[in-house]
């Protein structure tokens, strides 16, 4: 079993609240055990339950990997949430599981859905991560206007998943294993037409991720496993 503990510091850490009354009450761990403990930033953890407390269950690093899993390329995915949460946030699970480094929820011309639950979309993130035997956690920022999220993105390439006429590559034919890539994928309604002429005069490229038209969450996973797969055909 994986436990998220983020503030490992030393030989000896304590498990938060959460994950050890699941260590404790829910699995019966106890003194002696052995557990694996992620922090999120690429550290992966061998320890010994040492003091299984359901509210502060502390244990013993006795081996450390740190990068562990770490992949060529940093994803940045920018999408517009959808009017179903569950799809939103199945979205972020499998993306997660799949491997993605930053996700910001974009609020555009033809949005459906004004705000999400931040909390509720982490919680779903880390499980994603430690279902996923990963030591990444994605960051998830708080949702932005799209033109605003425009103005402040910085990576070496950027990509606007879009269904409008106009000139665009397959994402396979655009992407040439860059080290920083962000990948803007509308609303169900698609980004609007300023939008994407705005999204041009920030440098972006206009992909496309097929023949077939795509609801927002799966464009989304696309991209995601697109840029994995190229990096892995490597």
């Amino acid at each position: 079993m994986i436990f998220y503990t983020p503030d490992i510091d030393g030989i000896q850490c304590v498990m938060n609240e959460e994950e050890s009354e699941h260590a404790v009450r829910v699995l019966r761990l106890k003194a002696g055990d052995k557990v694996t403990l992620v922090d999120g930033r690429g550290g992966r953890y061998e320890a010994v339950v040492s003091n299984p407390h359901p509210k502060r269950c502390e244990v013993t690093i006795t081996e450390e990997q740190h990068q562990y899993g770490k992949r060529p390329y940093h994803l940045h995915v920018g999408i517009a949430p959808t009017k179903n949460t569950d799809r939103f946030e199945w979205f972020v699970e499998k993306s997660v599981e799949i491997g993605i480094d930053e996700i910001t929820p974009l609020f555009c011309d033809h949005s459906e859905r004004k705000n999400i639950n931040l909390q509720r979309v982490q919680r779903i993130a880390v499980a994603a991560m430690k279902q996923s035997k990963k030591a990444y956690l994605p960051r998830l920022n708080d949702m932005v206007p799209f033109e605003k999220w425009l103005s402040v993105v910085q990576t070496s390439k950027c990509y606007l998943a879009y269904c409008g006429e106009t000139e665009k590559k397959l994402l396979k034919s655009a992407y040439h294993q860059e080290n920083e890539v962000t990948i803007a994928i509308g609303p169900e309604g698609d980004f609007s037409p300023k939008e994407a002429e705005q999204a041009l005069k920030h440098g972006f490229e206009c992909i496309s991720l097929g023949e077939s038209r795509l609801r927002t969450e799966t464009a989304g996973i696309v991209a995601c496993h697109s840029i994995y797969f190229m990096n892995e055909c490597e």
